[in-house]
């Protein structure tokens, strides 16, 4: 793979519709279709590209959600593109949607938009299942900000179906330890201009925006990445998390790559893919 997740880093940093089909045309037999810049709202910027794998049935095709980095505020779909095919072939029961969101601006778009924008793509996803002949098994996958809205999305949101397991890269989990022990300072403007201020001044926001505050012990399987030189996620941030599944008795797997940072590539993601297809086929059924 000629790209890798370290792309989130500078996303952090930074502050039509086409359909193809392949395969036998035969009437009745379903085809592998890709549908690109998909809408499931009335912004420009709310899309996600689809990928529905041949003979897929309703019973029988689980669906991934990916969703991007980029600190909420940047970022785009085509940062998973590059991996649509490895996942494809490594998970080839999957149907792959890949969402796009609003982004955060100075002028607007400030949290829970995101999360807002996440849960619309899951329920649009949802209630396509028919038409695309999806079943609604639902897998989030996000790394970064993006880990951060899939762990979100798979605690809080119950309808109109539980995710069936989530996959976090180094995705942040307690938004008032982001911002009392930041793993880079330069950072808190932003979370400021995102949360609406500070924990002291919005302590709702950031107790909402945090995915560790939802754990429950009926909270979907749950794959932890990070890496242990993070220069933008601390550590403490996953293994928090970790911890508190661990208490709640939540399926659960943590991956550390002590030498990786915010983002892998060569032997270490080639394991991350490895976990990623052993964790699915042992927990999502």
């Amino acid at each position: 793979m000629k790209r890798c997740f370290p792309l989130f880093i500078l996303a952090w940093v930074i502050g039509c519709q086409k359909e193809t089909g392949t395969g036998n045309t035969n009437p009745g037999t379903v085809t592998q279709q890709t549908l690109l810049n998909v809408s499931y709202g009335a912004d420009a910027a709310q899309n996600m590209d689809v990928y529905l794998p041949a003979g897929r049935s309703a019973h029988n095709t689980k669906v991934i959600i990916l969703i991007h980095g980029g600190a909420w505020a940047t970022g785009d779909k085509t940062d998973f593109t590059a991996y649509v095919d490895t996942l494809k072939r490594r998970l080839p029961g999957y149907a792959i949607f890949n969402i796009n969101y609003r982004l955060a601006t100075a002028a607007g778009n400030f949290f829970p938009t995101q999360e807002n924008d996440v849960k619309a793509a899951f329920d649009f996803i949802v209630s396509k299942s028919g038409e695309y002949k999806i079943s609604q098994k639902i897998v989030l996958l996000g790394g970064s900000a993006g880990g951060h809205l899939a762990l979100l999305q798979g605690y809080k949101q119950q309808s109109p179906v539980k995710a069936k397991a989530v996959i976090d890269f180094f995705g942040p989990t307690d938004m008032v330890e982001m911002y009392n022990h930041p793993a880079d300072p330069s950072l808190l403007p932003l979370l400021i201009l995102l949360l609406g201020g500070t924990p002291a001044t919005n302590a709702s926001m950031y107790q909402q925006s945090g995915p560790i505050n939802f754990v429950t012990a009926q909270s979907p399987p749950t794959l932890i990445f990070q890496g242990g030189i993070d220069p933008l996620v601390p550590v403490a941030q996953s293994t928090s998390l970790n911890a508190k599944l661990q208490t709640m008795g939540v399926v659960h797997q943590y991956e550390f790559y002590p030498t990786e940072g915010h983002g892998w590539t060569g032997p270490n993601l080639t394991h991350s893919f490895n976990a990623i297809e052993a964790f699915l086929t042992a927990h999502v059924n």
